[in-house]
């Protein structure tokens, strides 16, 4: 690795030195001291520290006779202390002319008149590198880089410290397979700038088709220092090089292996020549491929089936290449297919190498989703258990994403819920599998509307004939999906899918079997995270939701209490209506009866409920007070460790203590003590410390009896610096 040095001076500055050149380099950090030397001189002149400028003035004389003896020595002509060659510019110390310096004022003179000629010439330069950058960048892009290259260097004669330059350069070089010239010039484009990303990612890829694998991590673990954030462009890279290094180890192994003699090996490759026989009929060719599935018994055989072109046996055999891509295949063509299908498990599993080559294959890559919307169940369930290789790891999930257009993918394998046998669960599980991907998540929203919403809806309400467990997982996934904010908006805003999901509800209300119940549980999940929206649609079936919800409370599996109560929590703020007719149902004796048995999820669910119902809503008050005898629960809430419990807590029983009697029952109580504590406590949510200095402040308003406790905590000067605080923020 060459240290980075520092940026290029454009003045005098000598051309770009290429690796092997000390002399030239040796004398470019000469230059560069000396540069330096006048940079820091002309600063020491002017100080406004006269001891500085003092020893710089004489630093300066100084260097000027001695600059002046050298030119004596050379032209042995002086006259009146003036040099008579005038035209020679001074080679020891400046680098700018010198005609006839006699004073520090003169040497001043000189140095601001170069600066400014320097200017001039840098930014008339500078114009011109940048055109021809892009006369370069133009090349580049239609694929002409020897003029890209022959255009970057030009630039480089018109300004020699141009990063970019060197960096784009670098590329076309690589495109060239010059590989040890685009580290050359990435090297120096890291002595222009030491932290320039895409000098190390560019001479990355030439150490690594130099086979130069340590080196090329280097590259990739500098780019992280510099740019922490370039995370998961560092996996790539690393990634990449550990698969180039170990495909390397493979195929000399391999090779070996075949040299040698080795039987295993050997039958490899002869069965490989046999199937490349062309006119044979296609039950040879499927007997062969069989053949040759069962001799894959690990990574050697799998190297050398890559070795020895098994993948083009799809491109270059006509009679398998017609069968496999057939759009209706007899059972000749059926069998090739499977058989295919079977080939490509064995020798890509636990094999990335192999895995990328069959992906980049452009039949392949055409034929996997029409494999899976074929309808015939052999050959998709082999796809399916193809396609799982891949989704089942990070590395194979980025491959399909690269590869393969999935903007289908989602409709077609949502239709496997459809399927009575393992076909559903794998498509359910690559699903799961591929919703970690953002860039699935992206390429969804193409279809969500158009193919995906109505074929999910239509899913939704036909609940008795379909898989009921891969449509509980079908359910989930787009649960899951609505983490995108696209998704999920134009989810919550279709009407037909809110009816889907209360149609859904009514019949897992009806039949209460367990695999009904898991569907009731993940749509209730769907509609938590559609209920993350807030529009004319969501606030138009709140009456009927809420409605739902009710009816669920009576559930004896507590997963589906504590989803619907988070529905309620949710769902509720969007319609008054709503509000009025939960109440009207009991909704706040129902919500204390959760609290006093619930765990924190529920807790947390509840309480939020009740704070919306208690906000607007009198009657909602007046059953608070009465089902919480003493405030109980709620006290109870208030010494949560959960900052977002407390909160609600605190501003239902400010919203309480209207009730006539509430505030005196609460007289034997050490209410006044914990709100206090969180009025004037140092919570994250700030909302906390402002619901319990409300609470407080009614408390006293509602029965002044409880100033005289406030008083002996010197609460009421807590309270006024809390509420100050908040003022503040």
């Amino acid at each position: 690795m060459v240290t980075a040095l520092r940026v290029l001076r454009p003045r005098g500055s000598p051309g770009p030195v290429m690796l092997g050149q000390p002399e030239q380099e040796e004398d470019f950090q000469r230059f560069l001291r000396r540069v330096d030397a006048v940079a820091k001189l002309v600063q020491g002149l002017n100080s406004t520290d006269p001891t500085i400028r003092e020893k710089n003035i004489v630093e300066a004389e100084k260097r000027l006779r001695d600059e002046e003896n050298s030119q004596e020595e050379e032209s042995k002509t002086v006259v009146n202390r003036t040099v008579v060659n005038t035209r020679a510019s001074v080679r020891g110390f400046f680098p700018f002319e010198v005609k006839a310096v006699c004073s520090l004022d003169g040497f001043l003179a000189i140095l601001e008149k170069d600066a400014k000629e320097r200017a001039k010439r840098r930014k008339r330069n500078e114009h011109l590198a940048n055109a021809l950058k892009e006369k370069g960048n133009d090349a580049f892009r239609k694929g002409d880089y020897v003029m890209a290259i022959q255009r970057y260097t030009e630039g480089l004669e018109k300004l020699k410290d141009k990063q970019e330059l060197y960096t784009n350069r670098a590329q076309a070089y690589l495109k060239i397979g010059e590989y040890e010239k685009a580290v050359g010039d990435c090297e120096w484009a890291l002595k222009c700038n030491e932290k320039c990303i895409k000098a190390y990612f560019l001479m990355g890829k030439a150490h690594l088709a130099l086979k130069h694998y340590k080196e090329s991590r280097q590259c990739y673990e500098n780019i992280l220092q510099i740019d922490p954030q370039k995370e998961s462009l560092f996996k790539d890279c690393m990634n990449e090089v550990n698969l180039e290094e170990k495909r390397m180890k493979d195929e000399e192994k391999a090779t070996k292996e075949l040299w040698s003699g080795n039987s295993a090996a050997l039958s490899i490759k002869e069965l490989l020549q046999k199937l490349d026989r062309p006119g044979q009929n296609i039950l040879y060719y499927t007997g062969g491929i069989r053949l040759l599935t069962g001799a894959m018994k690990g990574c050697t055989e799998q190297t050398l089936f890559r070795t020895n072109n098994g993948f083009s046996i799809l491109k270059d055999n006509e009679v398998v290449s017609r069968s496999f891509c057939a759009e209706r295949k007899n059972t000749a063509e059926v069998d090739l297919s499977v058989s295919l299908l079977f080939l490509w498990q064995a020798v890509c599993t636990g094999n990335e190498e192999n895995q990328h080559l069959l992906l980049t294959c452009p039949d392949v890559n055409a034929q996997l989703p029409k494999l899976l919307s074929s309808g015939v169940p052999e050959i998709q369930k082999e796809t399916l258990a193809l396609i799982s290789l891949y989704s089942e790891n990070e590395n194979g999930r980025r491959l399909l994403v690269r590869h393969q257009d999935l903007t289908k993918w989602l409709q077609i394998l949502m239709t496997f819920a459809n399927s009575t046998d393992a076909r559903a669960s794998s498509a359910m599980n690559i699903l799961s599998d591929l919703t970690e991907e953002k860039r699935f998540k992206t390429q969804c929203h193409v279809l969500l509307s158009t193919g995906v919403l109505p074929l999910f809806t239509q899913m939704l309400t036909s609940v008795k004939l379909l898989n009921q467990a891969a449509l509980a997982r079908a359910i989930g996934i787009m649960g899951n999906l609505c983490a995108d904010v696209v998704i999920r908006m134009q989810m919550a805003a279709s009407k037909e899918c809110w009816q889907a999901c209360l149609k859904l509800v009514d019949e897992c209300l009806d039949v209460s079997t367990p695999k009904y119940q898991e569907c009731l549980f993940a749509v209730l999940g769907l509609m938590m995270n559609l209920l993350l929206e807030s529009n004319v649609i969501i606030e138009h079936f709140a009456v009927d939701i809420s409605g739902r919800c009710m009816s669920l409370l009576r559930e004896k599996d507590g997963r589906i209490v504590t989803r619907a109560i988070g529905v309620l929590s949710r769902v509720l703020p969007a319609s008054s209506s709503a509000v009025e007719e939960v109440v009207k149902g009991g909704v706040v004796k129902k919500m204390i009866k959760f609290l006093k048995a619930g765990g924190q999820i529920t807790s947390n669910y509840g309480i939020k409920t009740l704070s919306i119902c208690t906000r607007s809503n009198r009657q909602a008050q007046e059953d608070l007070v009465k089902s919480d005898k003493n405030f109980g629960v709620l006290l109870k809430l208030l010494e949560s460790e959960d900052e977002m419990t407390v909160g609600n807590a605190a501003f239902c029983l400010g919203q309480c203590l209207v009730v006539p009697g509430a505030a005196t029952s609460l007289l034997n109580s050490n209410v006044v003590m914990i709100l206090l504590k969180h009025a004037g406590g140092d919570a994250a949510r700030t909302l906390v410390q402002k619901n319990a200095a409300i609470a407080l402040g009614k408390l006293c308003v509602a029965e002044p009896r409880h100033i005289v406790q406030l008083r002996k905590l010197n609460g009421l000067a807590i309270l006024n610096s809390s509420m100050k605080h908040m003022h503040n923020i």
